[in-house]
Order: C-alpha cells, then sequence, then structure tokens
C-alpha cells in the first residue's frame, strides 16, 4: 500500500471514500491495518437514480410529487418531465429545485410548482446526494466500523450565468490557473459557485471534489502511469455513463481538460477530438458546438511531447478498446474515483505535515 495512505488511516481511522456518479455511486470502507483488497466496497444505484426510480412508481399510482431536501445530482429530470407530461403535479422547495436547475425561472417553465411546504395530496419526496444516515445504517448492518471522515465527489456544473456547458470549463479553466497538481483540486472551502459540491459537504463534513478529479487521481494512483507521466506526457480518458472526461497529464500536472458527453460521440468523433485535443488544436467553442462542454488547457508544454500513451477507465470504457490501455487501479476499475480521493488527500496532508 501508498505509504502516505498507510500514515493518514493510521492517523484518522476509517475512513468512507464515496464516488458519485450519474449511474452509479461507488463507494469504498479504507481501513487501517488492512489491505487494500479487504476493504469493503459498494458499487450501488446513484442517488440521482433512485429518485427517478421512486417518481415513477408515483406516476404509475398517480399521485402528485414534492420535493424537498437540497441541491443533488439532476439525472432524475426526464422523470420529472414524464410525470408532468402524465397531467400529474410536481412541487419543489427552492433548495430542492436546485437540483433540476439554478435558475427558478427555468424550473418554473418545466411545469414545476415552488412550495416550501408539502402540498395537500402530494408525497413528499427528500433530495441528497448523500445521506449518512443510509450510510451509517448499511455499514452498521454490513458488521463494519463507522467512519471517521467522509470524503466524496459528484460532478458539479456550478452556478453561472453564461449556462451549464459554458459555466463547467470555467470550472476547470479556474482549477488549472489555480493550481496544475489535480490533488490540489480536492476542497475543504467549496467555491460558492459549485453549489452541488457546497450542498455535498454539509452532509458529509468532509472534503469533496469532482468526479472528473477523483478519477483522474485514481489514475495517477498506479505507480506505472505516474512514472509515465515523467517520461513523457500521457492522455487519461474515463469514459463514463454520462460524460467521458479527458486530461493532458505530464510530470503529474494536468496540462489539459476535454469534456463531452459520452452518448453523444461516436468512435471516430471521439477519437478525432483526442487526437486534436493532444496537440491543443481542439477550442471549446468546436466541443460545446457539437453538444459538448469544451476544453481548457494550462500553458504549453513542449518537452511532453504528443500525449500520445493513453490510459483509460470508467464504466463504458469498452467504447475504447484498443485504444489506450485499460486502468484498474487497486484492481477495481469502478472504485477509481474512491481510491483517487484517498490517494490524492493522504498526499495533500503527508506534504502539509
Amino acid at each position: 500500500m501508498d505509504a502516505p495512505i498507510q500514515e493518514f488511516l493510521r492517523r484518522s481511522g476509517p475512513v468512507l471514500c464515496v464516488d458519485i456518479g450519474s449511474g452509479t455511486q461507488d463507494a469504498l470502507l479504507a481501513r487501517p491495518g488492512l489491505e487494500p483488497h479487504n476493504w469493503p466496497r459498494f458499487v450501488l444505484p446513484s442517488p440521482a437514480r433512485m429518485v427517478a426510480q421512486r417518481i415513477r412508481e408515483l406516476t404509475l399510482l398517480k399521485r402528485h410529487v414534492w420535493l424537498y431536501g437540497g441541491n443533488m445530482g439532476g439525472g432524475f429530470g426526464q422523470a420529472v418531465r414524464e410525470h408532468i407530461a402524465a397531467g400529474l403535479k410536481i412541487s419543489a422547495t427552492v433548495a430542492a429545485s436546485r437540483a433540476l436547475h439554478d435558475r427558478e425561472d427555468v424550473v418554473c417553465g418545466m411545469g414545476v410548482e415552488l412550495a416550501e411546504d408539502c402540498p395537500a395530496g402530494h408525497v413528499p419526496l427528500f433530495l441528497t446526494d448523500y445521506s449518512p444516515e443510509f450510510w451509517a445504517s448499511l455499514l452498521r448492518h454490513a458488521g463494519l466500523p463507522q467512519p471517521h471522515l467522509t470524503l466524496a465527489a459528484a460532478q458539479d456544473h456550478g452556478e453561472h450565468g453564461q449556462g451549464n456547458r459554458a459555466g463547467r470549463m470555467r470550472i476547470w479553466q479556474d482549477l488549472l490557473q489555480k493550481s496544475a497538481s489535480p490533488e490540489a483540486w480536492i476542497h475543504e472551502a467549496v467555491p460558492p459557485l459549485l453549489t452541488r459540491l457546497r450542498a455535498l459537504r454539509e452532509k458529509t463534513g468532509g472534503p469533496v471534489a469532482d468526479t472528473g478529479v477523483s478519477v483522474l487521481l485514481g489514475a495517477l494512483s498506479e505507480p506505472e502511469v505516474m512514472e509515465r507521466s515523467f517520461r513523457e506526457g500521457i492522455t487519461i480518458v474515463n469514459v463514463g455513463n454520462g460524460h467521458t472526461v479527458a486530461a493532458l497529464v505530464y510530470k503529474g500536472i494536468v496540462r489539459g481538460v476535454y469534456e463531452h458527453h459520452t452518448g453523444m460521440r461516436s468512435l471516430p468523433e471521439i477519437l478525432s477530438d483526442l487526437e486534436q485535443f493532444r496537440k491543443t488544436w481542439l477550442p471549446a467553442e468546436e466541443v460545446q458546438a457539437s453538444g459538448g462542454h469544451g476544453t481548457a488547457f494550462g500553458p504549453y508544454c513542449e518537452e511532453a511531447g504528443g500525449y500520445v500513451p493513453t490510459f483509460i477507465l470508467g464504466p463504458r470504457r469498452d467504447m475504447l478498446a484498443g485504444q489506450g490501455k485499460f486502468l484498474s487501479p487497486h484492481g477495481d476499475m469502478m472504485q477509481a474515483g474512491s481510491f483517487g480521493l484517498l490517494w490524492g488527500w493522504a498526499r495533500r496532508q503527508a506534504r502539509q505535515a
């Protein structure tokens, strides 16, 4: 096991790491004194997917719904639209409505009514990316210790007037300008515009990061990946259920980020994007014109070469079979983000000690 992780767990006690994606939430309980292969781990439906399932159940029962709680992943938006199209009502508190959109007029335009109290005849449905009660109960029933710290990741588009896609790339650009070391991209104090991560941190009480960051850190936690990046520039690609995120890395430092929606790109299109991205010739506007989020680049680094060596992760990585080396950090690809959170945070604590 990585020495900084060993020392960190010895001092901190059990750490719960949760990586919340659009399809699944992947968690592991890192325990001092155990090898990583013996750490308990879970791959469960994402909170947004469970909310969508509950809304569809209530649609079949012809019941109105009231959403309360806080901001979370908005992957249940289609279920909301189907519910309203069926002639049923959905109401939401202002805080809960942020899961659908940061602007109240957009939420109301969907047909959602804002209500701070549950209207008569509505079934309440609580929104949250992370429920301390759920995880405490699951671990207790599994005979496992409660965590002394929780590290969590979720994708956050941020609250931006210029729209989600442009706003998302502004977040990446700000991170690159602040520090190109991805370990620094785990937040103790969450910037105000990252509304989903702020809500997540309020629930976990611990550091949080974007899922793109957590998986990138998971890839770099593999010694061969980090070592290769010190010889030449490399490309790391995470083909997620909802988004594909690629990063150019040289000497452990991120030099560029690309992000698109996985379902919107064919294999030839992804390969063409990556080819241009590696050359830093792919402008954000071109990616956005095809429905993606864009690109963000740090200073050009000629000595990095062409970033040809490629390492691939993600639940839909089979799309890129034969285009690089598949990674399974610590033997478990689905836990790459959770391992990445732990590895990145432990290294950061060791450097600050």
